[in-house]
């Protein structure tokens, strides 16, 4: 294997499936089915989930809420996902475990740096919710922290669309896809990849995002092994 433990970084949308919004069954059931291949092959696998199907701090703060209002509903909305995908992984037979960067001791336990790797260390799925704790920071943020502080090999950004391009493939025929970028490349030219502050940390860290297809059956596992698929950012 390339990567022994992976931090999967998955937006709220992608659990929302077509129905746009919500959690959807067929979504879980597909990620728990992934999840469950690659912990059985040994990988170490923490996973941050974003929140944006229920509520997206910057979206309220535009409409005239209170930005730390809206950012700690946001947190939130991340532990209600995190807590659905739990008890979709545990249904599969996966032993999981949610860690919250807010206290709430009744549903999760707290983040905590060696709690969190002695977990991974007995092949619990690590699950880390609320974010950072803290508004202002996006879960990209939250998810290039914990990558470090766990010493993940790779952050994995799962999307619905099969890497980076020059212009969006959704709009454009003509898009060209790029294999390989610099994460100054991703900060000069404005990349939206993940935002400035979670590539600034994993450049510095030198952390590589790959950024993929979720929704194309046993990508996870291609990319663990190696396989070329998606696209790289890297300092290398």
């Amino acid at each position: 294997m390339k990567y022994n433990r992976i931090l999967l970084k998955l937006s709220g949308e992608a659990l929302a499936g077509e129905q746009g919004h919500g959690i959807s069954a067929d979504v879980l059931t597909n990620i728990a089915t992934e999840v469950k291949e690659l912990q059985a092959m040994g990988v170490e696998i923490a996973i941050v989930i974003g929140g944006g199907n229920i509520h997206r701090g910057v979206a309220g703060a535009t409409k005239g809420m209170d930005r730390t209002t809206s950012d700690h509903m946001g947190m939130l909305a991340t532990v209600i996902n995190s807590l659905a995908l739990q008890d979709s992984l545990e249904r599969h037979g996966i032993n999981t475990r949610v860690l919250t960067a807010i206290d709430m001791q009744e549903i999760a336990e707290p983040y905590i740096r060696r709690r969190a790797v002695r977990h991974l260390e007995k092949k619990r799925v690590v699950i880390f919710a609320a974010g950072t704790g803290n508004p202002y920071f996006t879960t990209d943020t939250a998810a290039a922290l914990r990558a470090n502080e766990i010493d993940a090999h790779v952050i994995m950004k799962a999307t619905k669309v099969d890497g980076i391009y020059d212009k969006d493939p959704m709009k454009f025929k003509d898009a060209v896809k790029i294999d390989k970028l610099k994460f100054i490349d991703v900060l000069n030219k404005g990349i939206s990849v993940m935002d400035s502050t979670a590539i600034s940390l994993c450049m510095d860290n030198e952390i590589d995002i790959l950024v993929f297809n979720m929704f194309e059956e046993g990508n996870i596992k291609r990319a663990v092994m190696g396989e070329t698929i998606g696209t790289i950012v890297t300092n290398k």
